[in-house]
């Protein structure tokens, strides 16, 4: 299981990547495991959302999961490959399979993020 030292992790299974007021988001190694084939990806774009808030959903062959908003913000692109490749996330979940980007309006929340020790901790 990869634990990515460069990215922030929610107890909700999202991963993060900060760049300036830009985060990327996805499902971590383990969710994508936990969850097994991904089938299909719904994302919500264009409405501003606080940190926690359903952001969209991740469905697999036998589940469907909620997606929980890692910082406030707003949902500025989707990735679009997950259309017709949504087994992307299984795939690469930190790389190809990432799912949105949002444009961050608190950015004093990523201290409340976990470290990737702090994630793989959570689920070891």
């Amino acid at each position: 299981m990869e634990f990515p030292q460069d990215l922030k992790y929610t107890k909700d299974h999202e991963w993060v990547r900060i760049e300036g007021d830009v985060a990327t988001i996805g499902i971590t190694d383990f969710a994508q495991h936990e969850l097994g084939d991904i089938v299909y990806v719904d994302i919500t774009t264009g409405t501003e959302l606080g940190a926690g808030e359903v952001f969209g959903t991740v469905e697999a062959v036998k589940t469907v999961s909620d997606l929980f908003l890692p910082l406030s913000g707003t949902v500025t692109e989707v990735n679009s490959e997950l259309e017709g490749n949504p087994e992307l996330v299984n795939q690469d979940p930190y790389g190809k399979g990432w799912m949105a980007k949002i444009k961050i309006s608190n950015s004093e929340e990523a201290g409340e993020l976990m470290s990737a020790a702090d994630y793989e901790a959570l689920v070891g």
